[in-house]
């Protein structure tokens, strides 16, 4: 393995790929491929349709983009960043991983001896188990001599301009110490929080799937809370407010819990664990709990107004405050719920893309605030133009003795007026 100025390909431009590969190409010779033609076009105009990154810094990037794998140059580092979703039976699915290797694989230069890192969420094996030996079948090398194996699990949080790529620590991973060295040295060159080798790629693959596991678990924990509290005439907000005063208690709010990764890694953890014969109750209690949430949130407000139906206005369908993504979207849930019970449900969402809903979910969504009076108002998502809204917004949507609900506690200090029935959390 050459000891110059890696050159590198970024396989994969989405929340994870795109923001590592325009950090990387501010140090090191980098192309960035998505299969994607359109995305390719988009970013080439210095549009990121997933905001994470701005149109000047992109325009300025000296990442090379193609969504042809024919026009990558030759590599010594390829980062696959594809993502590892879940079947309908929540069953791992590792077909994107596993296409992402299949487009590498003829690629390699044993000259090079490349480098071929997975940033991908996987149970621990996956990389050395399941992918190195595929890559071997598809390009007829020997891992180990002509190319390597590395890992680095992502840490992207859509939305968070805090805990950017090139601010947090990055674990890394590789077959022997002279891979891990070189990926210390090229990681360690985007980021300011440093690198930390993990024991072993088992080790990271293993750190990466509880990290989401572990928040899964809590949020779960205060969505049960939160069933409970309801039942006793409590609200959850107000108990958590009391208990947040203790020093070491955990600040965890009630919600829905969607995405690519916190409502998805929990299953690849369960099913490493089953294959090796343990039965993983925890895990799979929250992620019960969780899923469960939209059907309990939408029942709920459906008997809070005694079950009459009528139009319901659901502010918000992205999984998450302030980011476009859908992918996984709980709210989902809630919608279809209110739907099969009745109620005329109409959705607003000023960043939700209307074709990937539609095509995706189904759904129709406006970007523009309805006009009308209904007789129940969510707000699911706690965008930040929901959160300024004023009383006078909230209540020229609201029809005669209406039900408010803020899953988010985001109106909890704004005065409505008396014939409007609220629920908060």
């Amino acid at each position: 393995m050459s000891t110059a100025a890696p050159t590198i390909a970024v396989i994969g431009l989405g929340y994870v790929g795109l923001p590592l590969a325009v950090a990387l190409a501010e140090h090191f010779p980098t192309a960035g491929l998505d299969i994607d033609a359109q995305r390719i076009a988009e970013l080439r105009e210095g549009h990121d349709r997933t905001g994470e990154i701005g149109a000047e810094r992109l325009r300025q990037s000296a990442l090379r983009l193609t969504s042809e794998a024919a026009e990558l140059p030759p590599a010594d580092i390829y980062i696959i960043t594809a993502p590892t979703p879940v079947d309908d039976a929540n069953r791992p699915d590792l077909s994107p991983l596993l296409g992402a290797a299949e487009t590498v694989a003829p690629l390699l230069d044993p000259k090079r001896r490349p480098i071929v890192v997975f940033e991908s969420t996987v149970w621990p094996g996956v990389t050395e188990e399941v992918c190195g030996p595929a890559i071997e079948r598809l390009s007829g090398l020997v891992r180990g001599r002509d190319f390597f194996l590395g890992y680095s699990p992502e840490r992207i949080n859509p939305g968070d301009r805090e805990h950017t790529v090139d601010r947090i620590i990055k674990v890394i991973a590789g077959e022997n110490d002279d891979v891990a060295a070189r990926l210390a040295d090229m990681y360690g060159r985007v980021t300011s929080g440093g690198t930390f080798t993990a024991a072993s790629i088992r080790t990271a693959e293993a750190a990466k799937v509880i990290e989401n596991a572990q928040r899964d678990i809590n949020i779960a924990f205060v969505n049960e809370i939160t069933q409970i509290f309801g039942k006793l005439g409590l609200s959850a907000l107000d108990v958590l407010d009391a208990a947040g005063t203790k020093w070491n208690f955990l600040p965890f709010r009630p919600g829905l819990v969607g995405g690519h990764c916190i409502g998805v890694d929990p299953y690849y953890l369960s099913h490493c664990a089953q294959s090796v014969g343990h039965l993983p109750r925890v895990v799979l209690a929250g992620r019960s709990i969780n899923d469960g949430m939209g059907t309990w949130l939408a029942d709920t407000l459906h008997t809070r107004r005694a079950s009459r139906t009528g139009k319901a206005l659901v502010l918000g369908l992205t999984f998450k405050a302030d980011v476009p993504d859908l992918r996984n979207s709980k709210v989902v849930d809630v919608v279809r719920r209110l739907a099969w019970l009745g109620h005329d449900v109409t959705i607003h969402d000023p960043l939700a893309d209307p074709d990937h809903a539609r095509h995706e979910h189904g759904l129709e969504v406006s970007a523009e605030m309805p006009s009308g009076s209904f007789d129940l108002i969510l707000a699911a998502v706690p965008h930040r133009s929901y959160r300024i809204m004023t009383g006078a917004a909230i209540e020229a949507l609201a029809a005669e003795n209406a039900l408010v609900a803020d899953l988010g506690g985001i109106w909890r200090d704004i005065d409505l007026r008396a014939d409007l029935d609220r629920w908060i959390p």
